[in-house]
């Protein structure tokens, strides 16, 4: 039976949110019946759907633990946050720089009501959460300027985010504005579902998307790579999560050979 979040008031509980998808992908309890329905029909299609968004995740926390680490930065603006799932990125990046400043973005009310964890970090570095939508740069940048000092490097982070931004609803446009109030030597974090693998089974998964109200936009390695314009990405460049610097995994990934199919790539800007 699917878990009810505490407090569910007004929260369109009818409709599947990526956010909450997610979260049932990984296990977790903060989702509905309409996000756990998706989730089932996905992995029914695709049996290797929770491996992918786990290794998603774990890309994300290699990524943070390189910049926060030998690539020192001290400042990141997490797009699309979702719901908490320890460890998150503030405690990965406070965990190796306990100065660190974080500040998640999400656009879904719940993850918003799991926002006060978020808020623990160390005393010598800050974190917060700002409710906003990617489509309102300006907005975000705005709210995020409240925490971080966009006059020194940012840590981008746009993991899983932008297969749901359609290109009619300006993804280019978004991240270019968002890119361009960043300072040089800012880091670009970027995960992206593949548009140049299997498509037939892409497609449908589109397809389930759409029957659920949702938009996927799938895209192939050359449309991934654009996003990166202006930055140099760095070693080993556009590759798939599990296949991003493994030499900074922890104990608790796990890899048996199984594809996943988003393209995934860190650049630091110019």
């Amino acid at each position: 039976m699917t878990a009810v979040p505490p407090a569910a008031g007004d929260l369109d509980t009818g409709t599947p949110h990526p956010a909450r998808v997610y979260d049932w992908f990984l296990g977790g309890s903060d989702h509905f019946a309409a996000d756990a329905e998706l989730g089932r029909q996905l992995d029914a299609l695709d049996g290797s759907t929770k491996y992918c968004a786990r290794h998603n995740r774990w890309f994300m926390r290699r990524a943070t633990r390189h910049l926060a680490g030998a690539a020192g930065i001290r400042q990141f603006l997490d797009l699309g946050s979702g719901i908490p799932t320890e460890p998150n990125l503030h405690r990965v990046a406070q965990g190796v720089a306990p100065q660190a400043r974080v500040v998640y973005v999400d656009n879904d009310p719940i993850v918003l009501r799991h926002a006060e964890p978020l808020l623990h970090g160390t005393p010598a570095g800050a974190s917060t959460f700002v409710q906003a939508d990617v489509r309102e740069p300006e907005l975000v940048l705005e709210r995020a300027a409240a925490v971080l000092d966009f006059d020194r490097p940012v840590a981008l982070s746009l993991v899983a985010l932008l297969h749901f931004v359609s290109d009619e609803d300006g993804a280019r446009e978004i991240v270019r504005h968002l890119v361009d109030a960043l300072a040089p030597g800012s880091h670009l974090v970027l995960s992206q579902m593949a548009g140049d693998w299997m498509p037939e089974r892409t497609d449908r998964a589109v397809e389930m998307y759409k029957a659920g109200g949702v938009t996927l936009v799938p895209r192939s390695r050359a449309q991934v790579e654009a996003f990166f314009e202006g930055f140099d990405l760095l070693a080993p460049g556009l590759v798939w999560p599990p296949d991003w610097r493994p030499e900074l995994a922890t104990d608790d990934e796990v890899r048996d050979g199984t594809e996943v199919p988003l393209h995934a790539g860190v650049g630091r800007k110019l």
